[in-house]
């Protein structure tokens, strides 16, 4: 099992290094011709697309609302966005945005349809590809549907940013696309129980993945307070450092704002609702934060190729 996970692993790595290849040698052909693109392309190089996992302990948390209205912000930027609902089994993000896409990843998975079947743009100008709602058995993916997977994630290599709403807690699929990200963004709220389930999902990545080459990155939701959620971040970087050995930033809080819950009921962004909301402009400030934050050149498709699902 291990030899044929290698040989796998070994197919990834020379497929995803030769698009990487063919993708550098595209943009340097447009770049020499003056042509624009307009057709959707990366704005940066593609193959440099930037992956951020967005996680928590806990469900409840906020994820995929961060996901959803980080996304948002990234657009605003001019940035080409995807977010992929990796929630495999209890999707919602196409519910948080008052959609019924036709099909989703489970269709994909299956081989009934690509990636860019299942697709779908939203009216935001961002893009999402709906995971498999209330289908258990697709959290637990074979050796050729994980394959399959990974040959179909080439296709969002247009994005600049693709955010993976992941699952919430620490099964195998949570920490291998936290593994295939560039950054991981842990979510948490000011509560003992969230505070507890995030610091346990650093342990686990801590654990399982002694030499991960990415950012971890915490993002403290329901802050009353700037200091409130100071407290919290410096609590758990401070832990983390002390007890893990893992370096954690602390990215930003979202203040806990009745925009949120109001926007949920009405399946739109708090973005979209009350740009100048608070919570919007503490989102907005993450994603500034974010920009700044650096960018490995190892990142992108070629690094994901070679880490998802690593696992035999």
């Amino acid at each position: 099992m291990e030899d044929q996970a290698e040989k796998l692993r070994e197919i990834m790595r020379k497929r995803s290094d030769r698009q990487d290849t063919d993708s550098q040698d595209t943009d340097r052909q447009d770049t020499e011709s003056g042509e624009n693109r307009n057709s959707g392309e990366s704005l940066h190089k593609r193959g440099k697309t930037r992956i951020i996992a967005i996680t928590s302990g806990k469900g409840g948390v906020g994820k995929t609302n961060l996901s959803v209205n980080m996304a948002l912000a990234y657009a605003r930027l001019g940035k080409k966005v995807v977010v992929m609902d990796a929630d495999l089994g209890l999707a919602n993000v196409n519910i948080m945005l008052n959609m019924l896409p036709k099909y989703n990843l489970y269709d994909m998975i299956r081989k009934k349809k690509t990636m860019k079947e299942i697709m779908v743009e939203t009216e935001y100008g961002i893009f999402i590809v709906a995971g498999a709602l209330g289908i258990s058995q697709v959290a637990n993916l074979s050796d050729e549907e994980r394959q399959n997977f990974i040959n179909e994630l080439s296709t969002l290599s247009f994005a600049d940013i693709i955010i993976i709403d992941t699952s919430a807690g620490v099964s195998h699929n949570v920490l291998d696309f936290i593994a295939a990200a560039d950054d991981a963004v842990i979510i948490t709220t000011p509560e003992p129980t969230a505070i507890t389930d995030a610091y346990g999902i650093m342990k686990i990545i801590a654990t399982e993945y002694e030499n991960l080459n990415m950012d971890l990155k915490l993002v403290v939701n329901r802050a009353k307070s700037s200091a409130d959620a100071k407290r919290v971040a410096d609590r758990m970087t401070s832990i983390a450092s002390q007890f893990l050995s893992l370096k954690v930033d602390y990215l930003g809080y979202i203040y806990d704002d009745q925009i949120v819950p109001q926007a949920v009921l009405k399946q739109k962004p708090f973005m979209v609702i009350d740009p100048r909301s608070k919570a919007s402009m503490c989102v907005q400030h993450i994603v500034g934060k974010m920009e700044k934050s650096e960018f490995k050149e190892t990142g992108g498709f070629s690094s994901m190729f070679k880490r998802l699902f690593r696992r035999p």
